[in-house]
């Protein structure tokens, strides 16, 4: 699964890793030293020809600067592959995954090796990594990953659809402007959406759009805070409006009307949709898939009450770490550091597949040959605005659980009282955190 794919996490799947990371065995500095002759061997889930071309090009460099250490790369693995591979006492020396999702499991449950004694002895600088990066690669001051490229979400616009109109900057004119910009057919069905508000619309999900209205996930003690944080109120009654603008029954059927996400056929690729908020992927689709569309790029819009924030949206990314019971860490550690820091390393792979590379100076490297609509997503990466999801003891259970009750519930208009519909879910949330241990 490229790195360009959301990144979606069931609450099953948590469950089996985090039993799976209890029952390896290994530590952080066993195996030869670095400088040893030796063979690692490193699993991703990159599986497109340009795709795995890239990761070795990438990784080109290091076996300049390490001859001595081979590597071995294994293609198309999934989450579930190194879940049992760890089970099994027998994992591979790096593992890398989509999933930012699960460090929290990872870290507590010590799948994934605490990287804090290497990092330490390479004297590693973290402050090269913006704010929300570093944050989800740990998990309770356990850090046991590392961040290997980025995504960061933004504003798309369609320059034709718009007709001179800026791109909105909050939720307001957003609003406005998407109703400006719809185009309905007789029956008022929806021809051209301005902009879709459903949660079920692509990277519209809950994860992503909630954010730009500030919503605080969890409590500082790592709670449920949904009941509790008026943000997360002002997105729902924000979303509903707009929503029942159009009228859920139409809106139904657009959903139904839609290409795939990752095809040619995406609406918003087709002139179906005039704004839509997606992640810096969509450029490199947009120049492969329709290259003939006249777009530009924004920072997502914020609540009115943030307007100062804006700027910032949502980040995410792939992790790399060392699986508990890997028989050459210590190489696979010098293999890590440099595949995550290396500037080079990390142009070539961020030119190749279209995705934001993590650290601060790769971000300003003249090397990067990217559209200028992808300008926009560096600046939100960088961006102190920006935020990421909270990780927690069972993956973003929280967020699933949030997510079905927005596109089962809030969006068909099922729900009479609000905060107590809220406080269901903070104690179904906070029911399943205390079974994983969190």
């Amino acid at each position: 699964m490229p790195t360009t794919i959301p990144r979606r996490l069931t609450a099953a799947f948590a469950a089996v890793f985090l039993a799976a990371g209890c029952t390896a065995g290994g530590d952080s500095s066993s195996g030869p030293g670095a400088e040893a002759k030796q063979t690692i061997e490193v699993w991703h889930g990159w599986s497109a020809p340009h795709e795995v071309k890239a990761f070795e090009d990438a990784v080109a460099g290091f076996n300049k600067a390490h001859p001595n250490i081979t590597v071995k790369l294994v293609k198309g693995q999934t989450d579930d592959r190194i879940t049992n591979a760890i089970r099994g006492g027998n994992p591979p020396d790096v593992v890398s995954s989509f999933t930012t999702d699960s460090v929290g499991q990872w870290c507590q449950s010590g799948a994934w090796q605490n990287l804090a004694p290497y990092i330490a002895k390479s004297k590693l600088d973290l402050n090269q990594f913006p704010k929300a990066v570093q944050q989800y690669t740990q998990y309770k001051g356990v850090r046991c990953a590392m961040p290997l490229l980025a995504d960061a979400y933004g504003l798309y616009y369609n320059k034709k659809l718009m007709k001179g109109e800026q791109p909105p900057k909050t939720m307001s004119e957003l609003t406005a402007l998407a109703k400006k910009l719809t185009v309905r057919a007789p029956d008022g069905t929806i021809k051209v959406a301005g902009f879709m508000p459903s949660a079920q619309y692509y990277e519209h999900q809950t994860q992503h759009l909630a954010p730009q209205f500030g919503v605080t996930w969890l409590t500082p003690g790592g709670t449920s805070n949904f009941a509790a944080d008026p943000a997360v109120t002002a997105y729902l009654e924000w979303s509903k409006s707009l929503l029942d603008w159009y009228g859920y029954d139409n809106v139904k059927k657009f959903l139904r009307s839609m290409g795939q996400e990752f095809e040619s056929s995406n609406p918003f690729q087709k002139g179906k949709v005039a704004m839509a908020v997606d992640g810096e992927w969509r450029t490199k689709f947009i120049q492969e898939e329709a290259p003939r569309l006249d777009y530009g790029t924004a920072p997502a819009p914020v609540s009115d009450d943030r307007a100062a924030g804006y700027g910032g949206g949502f980040l995410t990314g792939t992790v790399v770490g060392i699986p508990r019971g890997a028989e050459h860490a210590q190489a696979a550690w010098e293999f890590v550091r440099y595949l995550t820091t290396d500037t080079g390393a990390l142009v070539t792979f961020a030119n190749a597949l279209g995705n934001v590379p993590s650290t601060i100076p790769a971000l300003s490297s003249p090397q990067l040959r990217l559209p200028e609509q992808f300008r926009t997503f560096l600046d939100v990466f960088k961006n102190p605005n920006s935020t990421t999801a909270p990780p927690t003891a069972n993956g973003n259970d929280y967020i699933v659980r949030f997510q079905k009750f927005v596109q089962d519930e809030w969006e068909p208009g099922k729900v009479r009282d609000l905060p107590a519909a809220l406080k269901r879910l903070d104690g179904e949330v906070d029911g399943s955190l205390k079974l994983a241990g969190g």
